[in-house]
């Protein structure tokens, strides 16, 4: 399975968002990492994929399948969109928003399966004990957590994730970051996510997709993206990689 965008443009009045923008095919079992500067595209990429705004010009293709041919019921099955900002009624608990997640699109009758489910992705995330927590109770940090429950309690064949871990101390952006990688390799499904964190980037994603302006400038894998020069443009630093002490890939920036 494969996801592809080509000559995306999208304009909101006299502000042109994204400019021809898109990337080659993302395999499935791998996880992407979209990274650019603030204000590059990401997010409204994001909801263009998920089919929350229509662009002005472009395709994209899932398994060769031009996603606009799809119904919103069936652009919703087959892909899963976790946005930047948690929202949620206030007046419903962490177990019963998880669970909404989970009956989204399979009914509303809750089976017992069901509620297992729930709590297993919540003790897997090591938030079980917020279960009966209500969502205006939570920090940031916690609220996101259970953004993130609720995207992969999901069966889908695309996850976006905007900025999971932006809320989140430097463990946890560990352990959302080794979830998602690993929930997309055992559901060998296609996983994008938008991150400012280089380092989580490198550490993480098997490909990199970097925009700026609105466009794609590079596209490949983190040694290859990393290192070209269009960074340091592209954020305006001095951008310096190397090998860690575990052999994994380091980024350094420096401000000019």
């Amino acid at each position: 399975m494969t996801l592809a965008a080509q000559d995306i443009s999208l304009s909101f009045g006299r502000r042109n968002i994204l400019k021809n923008t898109g990337f080659d095919a993302l395999q499935s079992g791998q996880l992407t990492a979209l990274i650019g500067p603030n204000a590059a595209g990401k997010s409204t990429l994001f909801r263009t994929i998920a089919g929350l705004v229509k662009s002005d010009t472009g395709t994209i293709t899932l398994d060769g399948t031009d996603l606009s041919a799809l119904t919103t019921q069936q652009r919703l099955r087959r892909i899963c969109f976790m946005p930047q900002f948690f929202a949620a009624n206030a007046a419903l608990s962490v177990f019963d928003v998880v669970l909404m997640a989970q009956k989204q699109l399979a009914g509303w009758r809750v089976t017992d399966a069901d509620m297992i489910a729930v709590a297993t992705a919540l003790d897997s995330a090591n938030i079980g004990h917020l279960a009966d927590a209500y969502i205006g109770e939570l920090s940031g940090g916690q609220a996101q957590m259970v953004s993130v429950c609720q995207a992969l309690i999901r069966k889908s064949e695309v996850y976006l994730f905007d900025e999971p871990t932006s809320a989140l101390d430097l463990r946890h952006q560990l352990d959302v970051m080794s979830r998602i990688k690993a929930a997309m390799k055992d559901r060998n499904a296609i996983g994008i996510v938008a991150l400012h964190d280089l380092n989580l980037a490198a550490r993480y994603a098997d490909h990199l997709v970097l925009i700026g302006s609105g466009r794609m400038l590079a596209q490949g894998s983190p040694d290859v993206v990393l290192s070209d020069p269009l960074i340091a443009q592209t954020y305006n630093v001095a951008i310096q990689t190397g090998l860690g002490p575990r052999d994994e890939l380091d980024v350094h920036a420096y401000a000019d």
